[in-house]
């Protein structure tokens, strides 16, 4: 299942250093690029969606990715939580990042504080299982995460139900949204929750994205 990783790796591009996703020949101790720009991306997305429900005085359903109270960690320090403890690579959260995308194009579904670190954990949990040839089971995910081994067993059955278990990504989508998320770095915004057809990703076809039914038995959600 590591066939993209390795696709981005062979992919010797300035756009892929820039993001962090591939190492430059000086060894840097910081966190890739790419955790700063996913995070402002979604914090954005939040705000954005918070105040339209504010001014509309309509609010989305509540769903099992909602938290009852806003976490007390940011986005972006729940991200460099992730990326510290979780050892999954920096391509992770670019695939996460499509992910959450695809599962917000549901018909209701948006971003906001009380689901967003939810959706963040599951997408990189999914992400890291489908393409790292290296993973942890749930229980440990569930601790960097923050909730419990039950309720990540949940979050990911039902994040992959969602997708319908649509989770192969293609080497040209992966490489449009590294640029789409090079731009919203330098003041593009782009946002998270646009379908990926309106953002121009015209690469992506039906019969591209697999149902993933192989990639079932690395999902056993009850193994932890």
């Amino acid at each position: 299942m590591g066939s993209l990783a390795h696709d981005v790796d062979d992919l010797a591009t300035e756009l892929y250093l820039t993001l962090g996703l591939k190492e430059s020949s000086k060894k840097i101790s910081e966190n890739p690029r790419i955790l700063s720009i996913l995070s402002s991306l979604l914090e954005r997305s939040v705000q954005k969606n918070e105040k339209l429900e504010e001014s509309t005085n309509k609010k989305a359903a509540a769903t099992i990715f909602h938290g009852l109270r806003v976490p007390s960690l940011s986005i972006q320090q729940y991200m460099d939580r992730i990326f510290k403890y979780s050892g999954c690579s920096p391509s992770c959260f670019v695939l996460a990042h499509i992910y959450m995308d695809r599962f917000l194009q549901q018909p209701g579904s948006c971003l906001t504080s009380l689901n967003v670190h939810r959706l963040l954990i599951t997408s990189v949990v999914v992400a890291a299982k489908f393409i790292d040839d290296a993973f942890y089971n749930n229980a440990y995910y569930a601790k960097v995460g923050g909730v419990t081994t039950g309720e990540m067993n949940r979050l990911e059955l039902k994040f992959l139900f969602s997708l319908d278990f649509r989770l192969q990504v293609n080497v040209g989508t992966f490489g449009k949204y590294c640029l789409q998320l090079e731009k919203e770095a330098n003041g593009g915004g782009y946002q998270i929750e646009r379908s990926i057809r309106v953002c121009g990703l015209d690469g992506w076809t039906g019969n591209e994205e697999s149902k993933g039914q192989l990639a079932c038995q690395r999902y056993s959600c009850g193994t932890v």
